[in-house]
């Protein structure tokens, strides 16, 4: 693993640099500027506040194609009965707070520390970040975000207070850009995620599909 320098923002190749369960380096900041160069050379950071910061790009890579969405009949019958509305954009903030405040399966405490919240949030104030909202009764109860690199989204985190709400807006999200997303990062594994059809890809194929895409940008 390599050591980053708080004062250089760089990282080493994540192409060529293997071991330690897909993490490339450690340290550094969460500054605004090292986060998206980090995004767009497919490394992302994922640590226990209070801990060294790593930073990941595992092998396989986690990654849904949006032509390979899957919906199941009862999934597809609550998009029909318009159970929700969706929205994009409308509360950046609220929606990685209650990601952040989100209890999980198999997890003590959020690895969504406040200063990388607010690099998120600033990100987002630049054009770079976008959040999706579920809305049930003018009340939000699901969503999610992430990074829009081109053609490439980078999803971060999801949330949902009410059952399939994060499913839903998920579905929406990938149905309403098929033409606009070639490929949609889900970094980890989940089953929630693996039912909508995200497969394992090796990272080789996935860091080259990013790379040229940000070629074509």
């Amino acid at each position: 693993m390599v050591r980053l320098d708080k004062n250089e923002i760089s990282f080493p190749d994540p192409e060529l640099y293997e071991g330690h369960e897909g993490v490339v380096a450690f340290g550094g900041d969460l500054s605004v500027e090292r986060i998206w160069f980090a995004y767009q050379l497919g490394i992302f950071p994922w640590y226990n506040p209070g801990e060294e910061i790593l930073w990941w790009c595992p092998d396989p890579r986690f990654v849904l194609i949006p032509e390979e969405l899957k919906i199941s009949k009862s999934m597809r019958k609550i998009l029909n009965r318009n159970v929700f509305t969706f929205s994009e954009n409308k509360n950046f903030r609220e929606v990685i707070r209650n990601c952040q405040q989100a209890t999980r399966k198999g997890q003590s405490g959020t690895w969504l520390s406040d200063e990388l919240m607010e690099s998120f949030v600033q990100l987002h104030e630049y054009g770079l970040a976008k959040s999706i909202e579920v809305w049930q009764d003018e009340e939000l109860v699901g969503g999610f975000y992430g990074l829009q690199i081109g053609n490439v989204f980078c999803g971060e985190s999801m949330f949902a207070k009410v059952s399939n709400a994060s499913k839903a807006g998920f579905i929406n999200f990938v149905e309403s850009n098929k033409k606009n997303i070639e490929i949609i990062d889900c970094q980890s594994h989940t089953e929630h995620l693996e039912s909508l059809g995200a497969k394992m890809i090796p990272k080789k194929e996935f860091l080259k599909i990013l790379h040229e895409n940000n070629e074509r940008r």
